[in-house]
């Protein structure tokens, strides 16, 4: 992790192609590259694993697409994610991804990917709530595993009218607040690594 520049690994909790969660990540690393990050997207549509199973790890090791995703996340030193809200919680998805991307790989701790790392929550969703009932189980599981979530997140309701042509937020007020939200995330991620 070499370079002035904190890396933030942006992703959304969504395989969906039109998912307003990938909007808004989108978006909140747009906004973390001008306050000085750099910022990898990556769509868990390209890294489709099995459900987690003990017994298929005991068979076959960590599957392809979690190794490769794993990696992804050492590389970064903190994480964007915009979850959605499936009936009060995180997707299943995303939850998928977090439980083969705890798992050990040879010769390393269980936990490399999430320690030490900082990370802001975001969700999107079409209803005034914005997807806020389903952080708090998400902030619980990364924190729990060594992940410095920060209190400061985002959640954009009415999400469908929320975007404008060029995939920022339209409302100014919201692109501010995210603005102020993204910035932080920056700055304590720059500062952990100082």
């Amino acid at each position: 992790m070499s370079g002035s520049a904190p890396r933030l690994l942006a992703f959304a909790g969504s395989a969906r192609t039109d998912s307003l969660n990938k909007k808004l990540v989108r978006a909140a690393a747009a906004i973390a590259e001008r306050a000085g990050a750099s910022v990898t997207f990556a769509d868990l549509a390209d890294y489709p694993m099995p459900l987690y199973d003990g017994d298929l790890e005991d068979a076959n090791g960590l599957p392809e697409q979690a190794v490769a995703f794993r990696a992804l996340m050492k590389e970064h030193d903190g994480f964007l994610i915009a979850s959605p809200e499936y009936n009060g919680a995180l997707s299943g998805l995303l939850k998928n991804v977090i439980d083969w991307a705890s798992r050990p790989a040879e010769g390393e701790k269980p936990l490399a990917c999430f320690e030490d790392k900082t990370c802001t929550l975001l969700a999107a969703s079409p209803g005034r709530l914005g997807g806020i009932r389903g952080l708090p189980a998400l902030r619980v599981i990364l924190s729990g595993i060594g992940t410095n979530v920060l209190a400061k997140d985002f959640c954009l309701g009415g999400a469908g009218e929320a975007f404008a042509g060029d995939g920022s937020l339209a409302d100014d007020q919201q692109r501010a607040h995210l603005e102020r939200v993204v910035t932080n995330l920056v700055t304590v991620t720059t500062k952990l690594r100082g």
